[in-house]
């Protein structure tokens, strides 16, 4: 193959390997069914195309070509079930059992006829099979779209890919030798272009699912801007750590943000403006803060973290840091009717306040309202971070060569 069809096959095998990602990211967020799906499609796809690249070690020229019939017809199966699962034909049990068992008795019936033919025969029958089973996945792609589901349409080109790249493979396996590198460049292309949107389709199909796990864990009191809970249910948080800080006492570490110029964005840009500003500034949060520490709203104007068992101040600091630094990098504000265009450039000024309570008679609402009035004291600092010093009784900043 020449350098350009090695380098679109990397790029399909480097799409598979971002999905296997996603998906273990996914299952982590205990979204095994989608994790589940997406796994399996990019496996499939993946092995598919490794063994009619590859080949089987397998001496016998006629054994092979059988081998890859069964492949085929096993992998098509099951890429024609995850598809009818995206379009939205499986919602019920019951449907997902009739599919199943239908394209089982297909398959069934496929093999049991393949293994009356010769195989090569066998290998053209199950690439015959495949490409019916993707037509039927096109026309039901197609319907769907007509019905009014615009993301079917992307299916349909998903679909189209995936014909062309079995075709252009069907090629490559019976003429391994002799096939062009063209046939190599234009089946790496086309699935390529498959399983990459197909990951787009299963992302925007399921991120709804995401959505509604985070909103089933914290209920009414689900905050759709930032993701996180809101100011009502970070009280709730905070008592429930504070009542297991005293049961087991062991140190509480306390981080509080506050953006001070919030006030100075929505009498410039409106509410949108300052929605959309608490929409970065979360999403850099939930992406620096590690999954043991509880966080939520705090306010209008900031968050809050709760850091449990901060037996060691440093680490406390260096994530006090780390926020300060990220959430202060400057971005884009887009308004409500322009969410496409470049925005205007925006700071976030955060004040971070930071705090370890040991004491077990502690009370939440005051340690945390403590935290807060010193993240905003630390606007006025210079390095915006605020710390509590228990040897002085009083609040100071917190320079950059300070550890603890």
């Amino acid at each position: 193959m020449e350098k350009l069809a090695i380098g679109l096959w990397g790029c399909f095998f480097g799409v598979a390997a971002v999905i296997l990602v996603g998906a273990g990211f996914a299952y982590a967020r205990s979204l095994r069914r989608i994790a589940m799906n997406a796994a399996l499609a990019a496996l499939a796809s993946a092995l598919y195309v490794a063994v009619f690249l590859v080949g089987l070690p397998i001496a016998d020229e006629k054994t092979q070509p059988a081998i890859l019939a069964l492949i085929t017809l096993l992998v098509s199966g099951l890429l024609t079930y995850l598809l009818f699962a995206v379009l939205g034909f499986l919602k019920s049990p019951a449907a997902r059992q009739r599919v199943a068992v239908l394209l089982c008795l297909l398959l069934l019936i496929f093999l049991l006829i393949g293994w009356l033919l010769a195989a090569r025969n066998f290998f053209i029958l199950s690439t015959v099979a495949a490409c019916l089973l993707g037509l039927v996945g096109l026309i039901a792609a197609i319907q769907k779209a007509r019905n009014g589901d615009r993301l079917a349409w992307t299916v349909a080109f998903a679909i189209f890919c995936m014909l062309a790249s079995i075709v252009s493979l069907g090629f490559v396996a019976f003429d391994r030798q002799g096939s062009s590198w063209r046939v190599y460049a234009a089946s790496a292309l086309a699935a390529t272009f498959y399983l990459s949107t197909m990951a787009l389709v299963m992302w925007s199909r399921y991120a709804y699912l995401m959505e509604l796990h985070t909103l089933m864990a914290y209920g009414p009191s689900y905050d759709p801007v930032t993701r996180m809970r809101t100011h009502q249910e970070t009280g709730v948080m905070v008592g429930a750590v504070f009542k297991n800080f005293r049961d087991k006492p062991q140190p509480l570490g306390i981080v509080a943000l506050t953006i001070a110029n919030l006030y100075a964005l929505e009498q410039l840009y409106g509410v949108h403006a300052v929605n959309y500003a608490f929409y970065v500034c979360a999403g850099r949060l939930r992406r620096t803060v590690p999954s043991q520490i509880q966080m939520g709203r705090l306010g209008n104007e900031g968050f809050v973290l709760v850091m449990p068992h901060c037996i060691e101040s440093a680490h406390l600091i260096d994530l006090a840091r780390e926020i300060q630094v990220r959430l202060s990098k400057s971005f884009s504000i887009k308004n409500s009717d322009e969410l496409e265009a470049q925005g205007t450039v925006w700071e976030a000024e955060i004040g971070v306040g930071v705090l370890m309570v040991s004491n077990p008679d502690s009370r939440g609402s005051d340690a945390i309202s403590m935290a807060h009035r010193m993240s905003r004291t630390a606007i006025s600092y210079a390095s915006r971070i605020a710390w509590f010093d228990h040897t002085s009784g009083e609040t100071v900043e917190l320079p950059d060569t300070q550890l603890s």
